[in-house]
């Protein structure tokens, strides 16, 4: 049900909100006598429009309208000054629109109509707003819930699944292990290894797009790309030896601003996922090199590449590719993570894959500056 609008008419006697009313039947025209009266009506019943007529006897209009215009519950009102010699001041004043007093009442309903349009438009525009709001508050309180959750999920897992990660190695260098055994052993490392991953990852995740993590870079030359490369291969596992790594970095690189631990993460997760889509005795090939003053990194395999439908959302959180080698379930955050991380660093990160030749992914990092040659040097003296 559609609400009648409010029309005040301010004005010496009640005969211009008479005239008003008869022309303007749509509306609920109020006479109000004064400014006093005014200041106390509009607080109690906000009207969509109002007509203030200059030569109102009391406090002049003009001095309380800046007033009425600074409450909230009156934003959405329209002013109409009418009358002749006042109205200079009641249009500095905030009048939205002006009216001759001689104006036959007919015209001047449809100037008030015109206003109360706007009115209608303004408050159709704050629901609008309001419903948004409600919507964003929603989400908002949703995503507070996710962190929360994914955070205590994290914190919750990582304990007993560096636990159970460290009894297993510790069975696993029992020299009275048979060999079976051992090697079954090895897959449970691997997985809990894997499992460890995945929910550190989804952390991360968040952190990132909440701009919670913070990167403490050094100066990366050659010598420490090629330890990064090995820690990453340590991390993601015995898989690797049944695959031909190659890894290839090219000497005297300069300096590469950058995180190595992040940096170790990312290329972990490119040859985890490298991993996955390649057969035992396939080939994994890790390239580091400099162009374009930037430094490129590469992580190639001759899998059996990722569908072109999959190519677009393949950084998404919770998206992977559908064909794999392996039915290892995966979050997708892995990816996710490479996206964010490299692009926290200033580069980028894309993918190539061709269906039965395989897939490279390449991401760049800018290279050092002067002045970060200036302050890793003063870090080193410290």
């Amino acid at each position: 049900m559609t609400s009648v609008p409010v029309v005040f008419v301010v004005s010496p006697g009640p005969q211009q909100a008479a005239e008003l009313a008869a022309a303007l039947p749509e509306a609920e025209v109020v006479h109000v006598p004064g400014a006093e009266a005014l200041l106390r009506e509009a607080h109690v019943r906000p009207p969509a429009a109002a007509l203030l007529y200059d030569r109102t006897p009391g406090v002049p209009l003009a001095e309380v309208l800046p007033l009425l215009r600074q409450r909230a519950e009156l934003a959405g009102t329209h002013w109409l000054a009418v009358g002749q010699t006042g109205l200079g001041a009641l249009l500095a004043a905030g009048a939205d629109a002006l009216a001759s007093d001689a104006t036959p009442p007919a015209a001047l309903a449809l100037q008030v109509r015109a206003l109360l349009a706007r009115a209608a438009a303004y408050a159709e525009a704050q629901d609008r707003i309001a419903r948004l709001q409600g919507r964003l508050d929603d989400w908002e309180h949703e995503e507070r819930v996710r962190d929360q959750l994914v955070h205590m999920l994290v914190h919750d897992l990582k304990n007993p699944i560096t636990a159970v990660l460290g009894l297993l190695e510790v069975v696993e260098e029992d020299a009275r292990l048979p060999d079976d055994l051992r090697e079954l052993l090895r897959v449970a490392r691997d997985e809990t290894q894997h499992l460890l991953h995945l929910s550190v990852n989804m952390l991360d995740v968040r952190k990132m797009q909440a701009g919670k993590m913070r990167l403490r870079p050094e100066l990366v030359f050659s010598p420490m790309f090629a330890d990064v490369i090995a820690q990453a291969c340590g991390d993601v596992g015995s898989g690797l030896r049944d695959r031909l790594v190659d890894v290839q970095v090219a000497p005297g690189l300069s300096p590469t601003r950058a995180d190595p631990e992040i940096l170790r993460r990312v290329l972990a997760n490119l040859v985890s996922n490298a991993l996955k889509h390649t057969a035992a005795g396939g080939a994994i090939r890790i390239r580091v090199w400099q162009a374009e003053d930037q430094t490129f990194l590469s992580v190639a395999d001759d899998g059996e590449g990722i569908p072109a439908e999959d190519l677009p959302n393949l950084f998404a959180a919770f998206e992977q590719s559908r064909l794999t080698l392996h039915g290892r379930f995966d979050t997708g955050m892995g990816l996710a993570f490479c996206k964010l991380a490299v692009e926290e660093h200033g580069g980028r990160i894309w993918v190539e894959s061709e269906r039965g030749v395989g897939t490279t992914f390449t991401l760049t990092l800018p290279l050092a500056t002067d002045n970060d040659d200036e302050d890793e040097f003063v870090e080193l003296l410290s």
